[in-house]
């Protein structure tokens, strides 16, 4: 044969085993479906809240001055503690105003002895008037000189205006302290009840606003009615509770917020100044929702959905809008019905339009929290 000859037919036997393959092709069966885990979603009871960020600060605090001068002879407390009100913390050398106190209290006797002199020879018309009323002005002035030794000699000793926590001292036995010299000895902060400062959008602020126009409850009311939920970087839930002490008289142009204040007791000490909260406030009563895992909730250009198995096992692509999150997943207010098997597990093997092999998840939803 020749070589022309040799190439067609190698040319015929490739072609006839390509065909071969390619008829073979066709006879092997589709592949399975994917398989997946579906789950129907719960229906419970949520609360609609309005969430926030913010910090702790203590309902008073006020910084100790030594408001006479002299030397710091004791301080009666520990760094640190919880002091009582009206309990002594701290002693400034008492002696130069209790002086003081005797000379003034002298004074005084003689400008009242005087003046009653003045008074009897006036009564035989032996002195002039002008003579007594300079004695009484005298006599009076004596008397106030005497409240104000006193007062003075009631600052020597410092003592707590109202219960809370103090801080360490700021100045040591032995050191001047008072005008001129160091002022500030210590810091004393009331936890019990304490405060949490917090800012709502404008958003949320209308959101709250209308909750409480539907139940008749004007702005001004709320205050003081309106419970607030407060939790730490350490809880998962909310477990403190208060009220709504505080509201802002204006939106902030600078940050579109508003600024307000939660009171709670605080009864623990759980919080105290500067620790940083969790904030929400409910916006309506427990109302049921369909609730489904967050992670079957899946997000691109047209917004959240989640992918649903049918009732011939096909993917189809639910767009859903989102509520608030529970302890058992993500609350839906629309896109999704009670007898719909979402798929929580293989998301990433679904694809709309295509058939899977669904199986129904096994394992237990989160348990509901207590509040």
């Amino acid at each position: 044969m020749t070589r022309n000859e040799l190439a067609a037919l190698a040319c015929v036997a490739l072609l006839a085993t390509a065909t071969g393959a390619c008829d073979k092709a066709r006879k092997t069966p589709d592949a399975a479906p994917p398989a997946v885990t579906v789950r129907r979603p719960d229906r419970e009871p949520v609360i609609e809240y309005v969430q926030a960020t913010g910090t702790a600060a203590a309902s008073q605090s006020v910084d100790l001055v030594a408001r006479v001068t002299g030397y710091l002879r004791s301080i009666h407390f520990e760094d640190g503690v919880r002091v009582q009100a009206g309990q002594l913390l701290m002693v400034i050398e008492p002696e130069p105003y209790e002086q003081q106190v005797r000379l003034n209290e002298a004074a005084l006797l003689m400008a009242q002895a005087e003046y009653d002199r003045q008074v009897e020879m006036a009564k035989q018309n032996a002195t002039a008037a002008a003579n007594v009323e300079k004695w009484r002005c005298q006599r009076d002035q004596a008397a106030a000189q005497v409240e104000l030794a006193r007062l003075n000699l009631s600052y020597t000793r410092i003592t707590a205006p109202f219960s809370g926590r103090i801080g360490r001292r700021l100045a040591d036995p032995g050191n001047l302290v008072g005008p001129g010299a160091a002022v500030k000895l210590a810091t004393l902060d009331q936890l019990t009840p304490i405060y949490v400062y917090f800012s709502l959008g404008e958003r949320d602020v209308l959101r709250l606003r209308d909750r409480l126009r539907q139940e008749g409850i004007t702005p001004q009311a709320a205050v003081g009615k309106t419970p607030v939920f407060v939790g730490l970087q350490d809880e998962e839930d909310y477990p403190h509770e208060g009220v709504m002490d505080f509201v802002d008289s204006a939106i902030s142009p600078a940050t579109g917020t508003l600024l307000m204040r939660a009171k709670l007791k605080n009864e623990d000490a759980r919080l105290f100044p500067g620790v940083f909260a969790r904030v929400r406030i409910p916006l309506s009563e427990p109302r049921p929702m369909l609730v489904t895992p967050q992670s079957a909730i899946g997000n691109d250009q047209q917004g959240d959905y989640v992918l649903v198995a049918d009732a011939d096992n096909v993917v189809v692509r639910r767009s859903v809008v989102k509520g608030p999150l529970t302890p058992r997943g993500c609350a839906i207010r629309s896109g999704l019905k009670p007898e719909d098997r979402v798929i929580v597990k293989g998301m990433l093997k679904a694809r709309p339009g295509e058939k899977v092999a669904p199986a129904a998840d096994t394992e237990p939803a989160p348990p509901r929290p207590s509040r």
